[in-house]
């Protein structure tokens, strides 16, 4: 009997890896992850009981075209007692106006900042409870500095948030980054390796773009409005938290009205990106993917949507070294960087880690402006993959 082939090793492998984190994170890691009633829960059953003038107020779940007609057919006054009233409902629903929302997040912050502000001080908490209360009463007073663009905010729990940087009303080229594991509210900004966490990463992405486009109409938007997987268990290895992830990513994409639209998604993000990508309206033209632990689909033209595929991965990041396949519900695919995938491989001159792809001066953040502002011809390909823009691209 001939001896096993590379398939069956592979598996092997797999499986191992799968015993490993059951191992080492528990079964009950894979689980349903149960609303804990917050204040956004709160805030949304007042709001569907309320009304104005006699109207019932749209669903939170209502087309976002509907939603603005709604508004656009209330009074500036309506609108802002709305936004005062109801402050985390309107600063993330979608096709509400865009200075509504920022202005009502910006009031949501203030009341979630006083809230921690006095868990710092409560005796009945445990040290580490105050001190876990005094790091998000400084994030909210961070994200609360003038001229932050606050898109969405939700304090329950670890926290969701998006911001913007640049004119989203105006522009005709949105960059949506999408963060990966480990992000919350504590974590959308970083003092150490800025650009490693989301806002520092559609910052950086925004500078950019101004810079290698100056007359493009662009904006960045930092995507961490979702309920991503905490650390490297099993959580993270499953499509669970992706899947829920996807359907937010494709209701905010829908809600943009902007004419193009490229998504930049890192680490787990590529998960979440992968599972959406056939919900995703034409306007997305472009998903470009970073240290990608896969996208749950074998070939790039599984991904069922005609956006270029665009994928980069620096030499010295890890998650090259992890499995790239799918057992048992654990494990992202194949590896999205890898020649039989079917990406464009781009570049990633002078990144460093698996953080490292945003940092100003590499070559990854140099393509990811190409792409964003549908510079094409400028794009640098990976090493290994020269032709990587030697077929059509679609254009926008």
């Amino acid at each position: 009997m001939g001896a096993p082939g590379t398939a069956f090793w592979r598996t092997v492998l797999a499986l191992a890896v799968v015993l490993v984190l059951l191992a080492t994170t528990g079964w009950t890691a894979i689980r349903e992850h149960e609303g804990t009633p917050g204040p956004y829960a709160a805030s949304l059953l007042a709001w569907e009981k309320g009304s104005v003038a006699g109207r019932p107020l749209p669903g939170p779940d209502e087309k976002p075209g509907a939603v603005a007609r709604f508004f656009r057919s209330l009074t500036a006054g309506q609108q802002e007692r709305l936004a005062e009233r109801y402050p985390l409902v309107v600063g993330n629903l979608g096709g509400a106006p865009l200075q509504l929302r920022y202005d009502a997040n910006h009031r949501a912050l203030t009341e979630a900042r006083d809230v921690e502000r006095e868990r710092m001080h409560d005796q009945r908490l445990t040290d580490d409870g105050r001190q876990t209360a005094r790091h998000r009463m400084e994030r909210f007073e961070s994200m609360l500095e003038p001229g932050r663009r606050i898109l969405a905010f939700d304090p329950t729990g670890g926290g969701r948030a998006a911001e913007v940087f640049g004119d989203l009303d105006r522009a005709r080229r949105v960059s949506v980054v999408v963060p990966g594991v480990d992000t919350n509210l504590l974590t959308f900004e970083k003092t150490d390796h800025p650009y490693s966490a989301p806002s520092g990463m559609a910052r950086a992405l925004q500078e950019r773009q101004r810079t290698a486009a100056p007359g493009a109409s662009t904006a960045t938007i930092a995507w961490a409005d979702y309920t991503a997987p905490t650390g490297l268990g099993v959580e993270a290895a499953s499509g669970n938290l992706a899947e829920e992830g996807a359907q937010r990513l494709t209701d905010f994409v829908q809600s943009l009205s902007n004419p193009h639209i490229a998504l930049f998604c890192h680490s787990y993000g590529s998960v979440v990106c992968g599972d959406a990508a056939d919900r995703l309206p034409p306007r997305v033209t472009d998903i470009a993917v970073s240290g990608s632990p896969g996208m749950r689909v074998d070939h790039a033209d599984d991904l069922g949507t005609d956006a270029n595929i665009w994928a980069v991965r620096d030499r010295d990041d890890w998650i090259a070294d992890v499995p790239h396949m799918e057992v048992g519900g654990l494990g992202h695919g194949a590896d999205p960087v890898s020649p039989a995938f079917g990406a464009r491989r781009l570049s990633a001159d002078g990144a460093y880690g698996h953080t490292g792809y945003y940092v100003p001066g590499t070559g990854s953040l140099a393509n990811f402006a190409e792409i964003a502002t549908g510079s094409y011809e400028t794009i640098s390909c990976a090493t290994s993959d020269p032709g990587c823009i030697g077929t059509p691209v679609k254009t926008a």
